[in-house]
């Protein structure tokens, strides 16, 4: 049984209820963690109120230090967590490594920004006034992460939370907590109870989420969870940052050079075997190209090598489980009496000495806009061709969705790519460069697809809350206190 973090100590769950964790390649145990429950809530959210306070108030030159420490230990053991995340997740190895230098680098980032962040001087409405604002954090944060980047997704909400002040109780996705409690291991140069970890499933999240002692909720996950979280939430009238769902838009216009646009798609959309939430879901390509590029995406799609993530040849690894692998099948038959044609793929299967959940990358082409796969988003391995005749039909196409988390574009036509960016709802848009990240821009989603930012500025922001500090260096009796009958006449220089 996996101990869990609180106050600073590596501690047993008082909680008997248990999930065994498997690799999704092979189903083979990799290990067992509590389903905590109210007592150890309790004791972790104790823990994090406890230390709030203090942990505010140490010097953001003090935070820095130790943010940069942070990231500079995760570095340190980026092999090994890189090769627990990849076990338990099914991630390819390569992907694997890669988010665990996103990982350090995010504490890094914040370890600077939030030394060097500051709030406004304001000018005063009469003499002798100063006025400006400070921010301040909110208090404890639940942070819960999901599976497809368990690390990276819990580092984004971390790492600005405690930057600012706050403290944290983190709930990592019950498919593949490991990673996170390793990591952890990182935090114990923290004063205790700043970081705290629990581990378990949708109950004892909701138990978070709806725990008095939390005082803001960061949540990564499906649109239909993240509006259960934001009612609990706004029930308590606590505060929310919500990465949800989308179906993400790509278009590829004529000008698009396909020896970019083809594997770029690709990798676009079937990174991490499409269990992303901005991988690009909707392609939408100029019709005159559609055929040639459907073409050169087979091809393409047909080297790529699906088995075992651990091994660096393979390219694609397994869905997290047999209920993720079930459903995306299930979309691609739909999809097909949809009228989609099956180009490539389609099917669930296991590849030779694994028993894990693995589906065969897959080619929907001549998709109708308004279908399934442009409405609903499918988190697997599809490829979904959509041709368009114009680009203000492909805009038109890339904006109809209630989701807008990102959109991305091909072409060299700078006033094409500056519409689609101007009229498309997208909290990032990409354009020649799909789905890259910058620890200095703002993440997150538009309508359905979020509430709020991470990363960036903004992603500080996020977990704190300005006050408007007014002083008067004079004090003085004011003329529009009471009694009002001893006012002078409208006009005559009162307050009001």
């Amino acid at each position: 049984m996996q101990k869990i973090l609180i106050d600073g100590a590596w501690v047993d769950p008082l909680s008997e209820s248990t999930r065994e964790i498997l690799n999704p390649t092979n189903l083979k145990p990799l290990g067992t963690v509590a389903d905590c429950g109210a007592a150890d809530l309790d004791r972790a959210v104790a823990a994090a109120r406890a230390a709030q306070r203090d942990w505010w108030k140490v010097p953001a030159v003090e935070k820095a230090k130790l943010l940069r420490e942070i990231g500079a230990r995760i570095r340190v053991r980026e092999q090994e967590l890189a090769t627990l995340m990849t076990l338990e997740t099914g991630k390819p190895l390569i992907e694997a490594v890669d988010c665990i230098d996103w990982v350090a680098a995010c504490f890094e980032y914040y370890g600077e920004v939030a030394r060097s962040s500051y709030g406004n001087s304001i000018p005063p409405v009469a003499p002798h006034q100063v006025n400006f604002t400070i921010k301040e954090p909110f208090g404890v944060v639940a942070a819960i992460a999901p599976f497809n980047f368990p690390l990276l997704l819990m580092a984004w909400k971390v790492a600005p939370a405690i930057a600012a002040g706050n403290t944290v109780v983190c709930k990592p996705p019950h498919q593949n907590p490991l990673s996170n409690l390793m990591m952890a291991e990182v935090y114990d140069l923290l004063p205790r109870g700043v970081v705290n970890v629990v581990t378990g499933g949708a109950e004892t999240g909701a138990a978070l989420v709806d725990h008095p002692g939390v005082d803001m909720i960061a949540f990564t996950g499906s649109t239909a969870v993240g509006r259960k979280v934001a009612a609990a939430a706004g029930a308590a009238l606590k505060k929310v940052n919500l990465e949800l769902g989308s179906v993400d838009p790509f278009i590829v216009c004529r000008d698009a050079d396909l020896d970019v646009a083809v594997p770029g798609v690709a990798w676009a959309r079937l990174l991490n075997a499409g269990q992303v939430c901005t991988s690009a879901k909707r392609i939408y390509v100029d019709r005159s190209i559609a055929a040639e590029f459907v073409e050169r995406l087979h091809m393409h799609m047909g080297e790529l090598s699906v088995g075992n993530p651990i091994n660096p040849e393979n390219d694609m690894g397994p869905l997290i489980t047999r209920e993720a692998a079930r459903r995306v099948e299930d979309q691609v038959a739909r999809s097909i009496r949809d009228g989609a044609q099956l180009v490539f793929g389609g099917f669930r299967f296991r590849p030779e000495g694994l028993a894990g959940h693995f589906f065969q990358p897959t080619i929907l082409a001549n998709v109708r806009h308004g279908s399934v796969p442009t409405r609903e988003e499918i988190f697997g391995p599809v490829v979904s061709i959509t041709p368009f005749d114009d680009t203000d039909e492909a805009i038109r196409f890339a904006n109809d969705s209630e989701y807008g988390l990102g959109a991305c574009i091909y072409t060299n036509d700078l006033k094409v790519a500056m519409q689609a960016m101007e009229f498309i709802k997208a909290g990032t848009f990409w354009i020649n460069d799909p789905l890259t990240d910058n620890e200095a821009g703002p993440f997150g989603g538009m309508r359905h697809s979020g509430i709020g930012r991470e990363l960036g500025a903004e992603g500080l922001d996020a977990f704190r809350e300005p006050k408007h500090v007014h002083m008067d260096y004079v004090m003085e009796r004011k003329s529009w206190w009471f009694p009002y009958r001893d006012r002078k006449r409208p006009g005559g220089g009162g307050h009001a």
